[in-house]
C-alpha cells in the first residue's frame, strides 16, 4: 500500500512541460519509468484483478464483463469507460505459437504493405522472414550485429491498406485479408456480440524495447459502429486509455502475451498510446505462457497450423527483445462504397509515415511528429 501511495504521489508530482496535457504527462512518466521499482504501482493487472480488487487507486474501476459467449477466461471492464472489454490471455496452451509465427512469417511478406517499402525496393523486402531467419537464429552467438530486416520492421498493412499520409483507408491498395486472422476477429466480435463483424483492415506493430506508439484515436475507419480489436504476443507493454480529450488524465494497464482488447460504443474513439514496452524480469527470456508448444495434434477443424522447432526458434529469439500487437477493424459498414477521392489524392505515398507511427530510439529514419488532433 506504501508503494501504491509513492507512486501516486510521483505522478501527480511530475513536472509538466510547457504545454504538457495530462495525457502527454503520463505518458511521459511512464516512458521513463524503472521497472521493478513502485513506478508501476498503479498500473492496472487485468490478469490478476481478482487480486487487486479492494486496493490502490485504480483498483474500484475493475469490474467483471458479461459477454453473451464468454471466452476461456473472465472478461474485464473498467467502470465509466463503456464498450471497452479486456479479456486476459483465453487462447489454449501452445496456440500463440501460431499467431507470433503468422505475424512474423507470413503476414510480413509481399503484397502486404510495410514501413521497409519507403526505403527499400519490393524485391529486397519480398520475403523478410528468409533473410533473417539465420540472423535470428544465430543472434546469442554475435549480439552486436546489425540488426536483421524483421527487426527493423514496425508496421505492416492487411486488407484495405491506411495511407499514412492521407490518414484515409484506401480500395486502391487492398490485399487479401488472411483467413485465420478474419475468423479469430469474427470470434472474438461475435464473443462480445458484434453480430456478422467483418475483418477488412488489419494492422501490425511490431515494437522493441525502446519502441512507443504516439497518443492517438482511430477515427479513419469509415464505420465506427464496429469493435476496434487488438490482439498482443511477446513481451508486455503498458497501455494508456484516455478520454475524448487530451486533458483528461488516461488509465495506464498492462498488456501481456495472449490479452485481447475490444473497444467499442465510447470508448472506440478515446485517446490511447503505448509508452513503454517492458523487458523480460527475467533477461532475455519469454512469457511462461508462450513456453507450452502447441499440441502434436490439432482439431481437423482448426485454423491453427503446426509451427516447426526450427521456426519458433527464430520467433523466441525475435521475441525475448520485442513484441506484436495486431489490430483488426471493419472500415465500411454493410453496403458502404469509398468515397470518390481527387486524383491528387490518390499519388500521394502510401507509405509516408505520420500517424499512429511506432518510435523508438535507435530508428535512423526522421519520423513526422503526430499529430495532437488526429
Amino acid at each position: 500500500m506504501g508503494k501504491m501511495a509513492a507512486t501516486v504521489g510521483s505522478v501527480a508530482t511530475l513536472a509538466a512541460e510547457p504545454g504538457e496535457d495530462a495525457f502527454r504527462k503520463l505518458f511521459r512518466f511512464y516512458r521513463q519509468s524503472r521497472p521493478g521499482t513502485a513506478d508501476l504501482g498503479a498500473v492496472i493487472d487485468f490478469s490478476a484483478a481478482h487480486a487487486a480488487c479492494g486496493t490502490g487507486p485504480c483498483a474500484h474501476k475493475v469490474q467483471t464483463e458479461e459477454l453473451p459467449a464468454p471466452p476461456v477466461t473472465s472478461p474485464c471492464s473498467l467502470e465509466g469507460l463503456q464498450g471497452f472489454v479486456f479479456i486476459p490471455n483465453p487462447f489454449l496452451p501452445g496456440y500463440q505459437w501460431h499467431w507470433v509465427k503468422q505475424c512474423l512469417k507470413l503476414y510480413s511478406q509481399k503484397p502486404n504493405v510495410c514501413n521497409l517499402d519507403k526505403h527499400m525496393t519490393q524485391e529486397e523486402t519480398q520475403d523478410l522472414w528468409e533473410q533473417s531467419k539465420e540472423f535470428l537464429r544465430y543472434k546469442e552467438a554475435n549480439k552486436r550485429r546489425p540488426r536483421s530486416l524483421l527487426e527493423k520492421l514496425r508496421w505492416v498493412t492487411l486488407g484495405y491498406h491506411y495511407n499514412w499520409d492521407s490518414k484515409k483507408y484506401s480500395a486502391d491498395h487492398y490485399t487479401p485479408f488472411p483467413s485465420d486472422l478474419a475468423f479469430l476477429s469474427e470470434q472474438v466480435a461475435t464473443a462480445c456480440g458484434f453480430q456478422g463483424f467483418r475483418a477488412e483492415a488489419g494492422i501490425l506493430n511490431y515494437y522493441r524495447l525502446d519502441s512507443t506508439l504516439g497518443i492517438h484515436v482511430d477515427r479513419s475507419e469509415l464505420d465506427h459502429s464496429k469493435p476496434l480489436l487488438s490482439f498482443s504476443f511477446g513481451q508486455s507493454a503498458i497501455f494508456l486509455l484516455g478520454g475524448l480529450k487530451r486533458d483528461e488524465e488516461p488509465t495506464a494497464m498492462f498488456m501481456h502475451s495472449g490479452d485481447i482488447m475490444v473497444m467499442s460504443g465510447f470508448s472506440r474513439l478515446l485517446n490511447h498510446a503505448v509508452p513503454r514496452v517492458l523487458p523480460s524480469p527475467q533477461g532475455d527470456s519469454l512469457p511462461c505462457c508462450l513456453e507450452m508448444p502447441l499440441p502434436a495434434v490439432l482439431p481437423r477443424d482448426s485454423v491453427v497450423e503446426p509451427c516447426s522447432e526450427e521456426d519458433w526458434q527464430v520467433c523466441t529469439s525475435y521475441l525475448k527483445t520485442a513484441r506484436v500487437n495486431m489490430t483488426v477493424r471493419q472500415v465500411l459498414a454493410t453496403d458502404q462504397d469509398f468515397p470518390l477521392e481527387p486524383m491528387e489524392e490518390k499519388k500521394r505515398d502510401i507509405t509516408t509515415e505520420g500517424f499512429c507511427y511506432l518510435d523508438d530510439e535507435s530508428s535512423q529514419v526522421k519520423r513526422v511528429k503526430l499529430n495532437p488532433d488526429s
